[in-house]
């Protein structure tokens, strides 16, 4: 994790702050990344800035931002444009208001800033505004600037820091009211749905990150490996299609059954290499010398 904060100023709760800094809390970890290729010559292809009116080339370092304030018309706006629409920052997240801890539903939550006090000093007021949002089980609200965007953040504890959440703007997230309006208001029955609880509570289990792991990336470094080696990876079955159940009750009280008997794990299909014909492996260009 890099130790360079993105952020640096204070954290006040009425009369009482301390300095802080904030530091990403997520990176890349490599991931996959392709490149598109020419399959004739075995070259990359350049991606072009054209002129959409003279399709002439144009120099990236060249352009300018403009917002379309009607059909193919554009407002130039240049850096002292956007200078002077910067919020000033006085350097201190101002807690606002606090909130319940289940009042912010996730879907709000943007990216994530580990808060850290900023040096020594200070560094007790931090422990007590930890604990005090901890010990009442709220939410702190308040605004950072960062990238020249103020941004809306939740601040929490987490172990002996705090975890700040940068949240979506309200209208940046859809209304799925129409959606769910569409979802029959029928009342499940009270037998099933004590049933249902019962599967949920034999399942119970603890929060690994392991869960979260990318498995169709993992799958796919092992064909990209095989096809190095001039194998082939046999695609994993697909789950066997029961159709509609129509006996619900029955299929709880067998999925229960199962639940508790863990002798018969579910049969797992073995994804066995298959041999196949070497990947196609692209010539190099030949340069032509003057």
């Amino acid at each position: 994790m890099a130790e360079r904060p993105i952020w640096r100023g204070h954290l006040r709760l009425a009369l009482v702050s301390c300095p802080i800094s904030l530091h990403t809390a997520r990176h890349d970890r490599g991931s996959l990344h392709f490149h598109f290729i020419n399959p004739e010559t075995g070259h990359r292809v350049r991606m072009v800035t054209l002129d959409a009116g003279t399709d002439q080339e144009v120099s990236r370092r060249d352009l300018a931002k403009g917002y379309e304030f009607k059909k193919d018309t554009y407002l130039l706006l240049t850096e002292e444009d956007f200078d002077s629409a910067r919020i000033e920052s006085s350097a201190t997240l101002n807690i606002e208001k606090f909130v319940a801890l289940d009042s912010i539903d996730p879907i709000y939550f943007e990216n994530s800033y580990f808060c850290v006090p900023d040096g020594d000093t200070g560094a007790d007021v931090f422990a007590v505004l930890r604990e005090a949002i901890g010990q009442t089980r709220r939410i702190a609200l308040s605004r950072v600037v960062i990238a020249r965007r103020e941004r809306a953040v939740a601040i929490m504890p987490m172990e002996r820091g705090l975890i700040v959440h940068t949240l979506h703007d309200s209208r940046e997230v859809n209304d799925p009211k129409a959606l769910f309006d569409r979802i029959p208001h029928a009342r499940p029955d009270p037998e099933m749905v004590k049933l249902a609880t019962q599967l949920v509570d034999r399942q119970v289990g603890k929060f690994d990150p392991a869960d979260m792991d990318d498995r169709y990336e993992a799958r796919l470094r092992e064909v990209i490996q095989a096809k190095l080696h001039g194998e082939g990876i046999e695609p994993e079955a697909e789950p066997e299609d029961r159709g509609n159940v129509v006996d619900l009750m029955a299929a709880l009280k067998k999925s229960l059954q199962v639940a508790a008997d863990p002798a018969k794990p579910a049969a797992k299909s073995a994804a066995k290499p298959a041999r196949k014909a070497p990947a196609k492996v692209l010539p190099k260009p030949v340069r032509k010398h003057a």
